[in-house]
């Protein structure tokens, strides 16, 4: 069943994610707006907008999901290989509006993007209320790739990433990894499965089972790091 939400009412609460169609898989409400207040009451329960410009907002809970456990973080031989190299300085926080923008340009030969913007304006309210955080890869001076996500709890809700060198978006993602796994977080939610990711040592897992992840993670104080831990 696919729900209509109001958009002059931010506090509306969601329907249930198990009542997601199938078909589009996740796919769950239409409508509604991006105010933070909504986007933050949408990720507690385990949904997300998706959508471009040429559709209305909307929310998604898949089944199953991807989630990376930070312990489960997998390091090939050749990028351990590239971090002990030094080639990328990592950072935390230090350029959002560049991070999320470099997400949103076209790639592959796409023409479009479904970072809108209406959600880096979002997003940018987000990061200025210190819930979404950004990833920086820099090599000579210049952000050769990164990520930006939300920070819940113990949960970080990974968004989109990037790479204008190759494995700068790895290399960001690892020390994201690695740092928010010795600060206490339990889970990263990479919402749809991609090869990229899988790599890296995501996999999918049942949304019931990530529901029960998220409430519980989502009591757990846990404090975004202000440094990389890369090593």
């Amino acid at each position: 069943m696919l729900f209509l939400l109001d958009g002059t009412s931010p506090q509306e609460p969601f329907p249930d994610p198990e009542m997601a169609e199938t078909e589009p898989d996740g796919l769950l409400a239409i409508g509604g707006d991006l105010s933070p207040e909504r986007v933050v009451q949408a990720y507690r329960q385990g949904i997300f907008p998706w959508y471009d410009e040429s559709q209305p907002i909307l929310w998604w809970s898949p089944d199953p999901r991807m989630v990376l456990y930070p312990a489960e973080l997998h390091v090939s031989r050749s990028l351990r290989k590239l971090l002990r190299q030094g080639r990328f300085s990592v950072t935390f926080d230090q350029a959002f509006g560049q991070v999320i923008r470099g997400c949103a340009a076209p790639r592959n030969g796409e023409a479009g993007t479904w970072l809108t913007a209406e959600m880096i304006k979002t997003w940018e309210r987000l990061h200025e209320q210190g819930i979404a955080h950004s990833v920086e890869a820099w090599r000579d001076g210049r952000l050769a790739g990164g990520l930006y996500g939300n920070a819940l709890g113990g949960m970080f809700f990974g968004e989109s990433m990037f790479a204008r060198e190759s494995n700068a978006s790895k290399v960001a993602f690892v020390c994201l990894t690695r740092s928010i796994e010795q600060a206490g977080f339990g889970l990263v939610d990479c919402q749809v499965y991609t090869d990229h990711l899988a790599s890296l040592g995501a996999r999918l897992i049942p949304r019931r089972q990530f529901l029960d992840s998220l409430k519980r993670l989502l009591k757990q104080p846990a404090r975004f790091p202000t440094e990389p831990l890369c090593a």
